[in-house]
């Protein structure tokens, strides 16, 4: 009579995945790039100012005699791009991830990035504390310290998740091409705006876009890591 040979032991259940090297390098560079554009400006750095202090007085003519696109850009920068309408915007796709998609892990996931990115801000604000330009004919005016640029900070999260979220669900070619064009022109478009309107510097405008940047790619690495413990709930299908 033959014994059966034993089985081999089962392998012991990987561990959670690690976040991909590719996110990890892309968020470590962007946290030094951040570091090193606070530190600059923190400590006035004279090429810095010179550079900041050029671009400025001479967005600042154009905006003084160009009143027709000066008028343009104040719609579009306090209404369009405006921060409080970001976040509308992203509030109104939480309601519809919870709503139509019963994903709740996703929209508090979204909604506590917004927060986050909301508190970072302010907090870099009060640190660093940089005075807005100022001038004697201005064609706008802002509260609060000048870096980073909230406006380009919060168009970046905003605009970085949304479509982040989007990819995630495989859009058609036009959807896909239509959104990233949009975010595009947003996130460009609302530096371009604050600075002609001489409320920022355009080193407040780019620490904006980098720290942005350097949140949602903080975040999408948090969604990712690890996936089989996310507690999403099945799609809800709507008759």
């Amino acid at each position: 009579m033959h014994r059966r040979p034993t089985p081999p032991p089962s392998p012991p259940s990987p561990d959670p995945p690690a976040p991909p090297r590719t996110a990890a390098r892309v968020c470590a560079a962007l946290a030094v790039c951040s570091v090193v554009l606070v530190t600059l400006v923190a400590a006035r750095w004279h090429p810095l100012l010179t550079l900041d202090g050029d671009i400025s007085r001479t967005t600042h003519r154009w905006a003084v005699h160009d009143r027709a696109t000066t008028h343009t850009f104040r719609v579009l920068s306090d209404w369009v791009w405006d921060p409080l309408t970001m976040r509308l915007l992203c509030a109104a796709v939480v309601v519809w991830l919870v709503w139509r998609r019963a994903a709740w892990w996703t929209a508090l996931w979204l909604a506590v990035t917004c927060a986050v990115a909301t508190l970072a801000q302010q907090s870099m604000k009060a640190a660093v504390d940089r005075p807005r330009p100022v001038w004697r004919d201005p064609v706008d005016s802002a509260h609060y310290a000048a870096f980073p640029s909230g406006h380009a900070m919060t168009a970046t999260v905003v605009c970085g998740l949304l479509l982040w979220l989007l990819h995630r669900h495989g859009p058609g070619r036009a959807l896909w091409c239509t959104a990233v064009t949009v975010a595009l022109v947003s996130v460009a478009g609302v530096g371009v705006t604050r600075v002609w309107l001489g409320v920022h510097w355009p080193s407040d405008v780019f620490g904006g876009w980098l720290s942005g940047a350097l949140l949602v790619a903080l975040a999408v690495t948090v969604y990712e890591w690890p996936r089989d413990r996310r507690p999403e709930l099945p799609v809800r299908r709507r008759r």
